[in-house]
């Protein structure tokens, strides 16, 4: 696998994670008095960060083996678990900790194969 290949795989996951944020920033918006721009900004912006997320995957699974780049969607659980903590202030708790590690240890052990 190239790095070329391994940085569009990251950043492919970078880009649905972002778009899951700014998804649930949105969201979360709706129910409080929140201007309506704001709220349309992070749906918008949400929806546009998936949509490079899918024209990324779509290209890699063109030009590479499943099997090869489906290891980098674990990557997905964890950022979004880490960007959660840290930009939405979500908890993390002991459980969600443990499962991070397993699913890291997992891709680790997917990728090394």
């Amino acid at each position: 696998m190239t790095r070329r290949v391994i940085f569009l795989a990251i950043l492919c996951q970078l880009f649905l994670v972002a778009g899951q944020i700014f998804l649930k920033r949105g969201m979360r918006q709706t129910p409080a008095p929140q201007p309506r721009r704001r709220v349309a900004r992070d749906l918008a912006l949400g929806i546009a960060l998936q949509a490079v997320w899918f024209f990324i995957w779509i290209n890699l699974l063109e030009r590479e083996d499943l099997s090869r780049i489906f290891p980098f969607e674990g990557l997905n659980p964890v950022l979004l678990v880490v960007v959660a903590w840290l930009v939405l202030k979500e908890r993390v708790s002991i459980h969600t900790a443990l499962g991070v590690l397993l699913i890291c240890g997992g891709i680790f052990l997917a990728s090394g194969s």
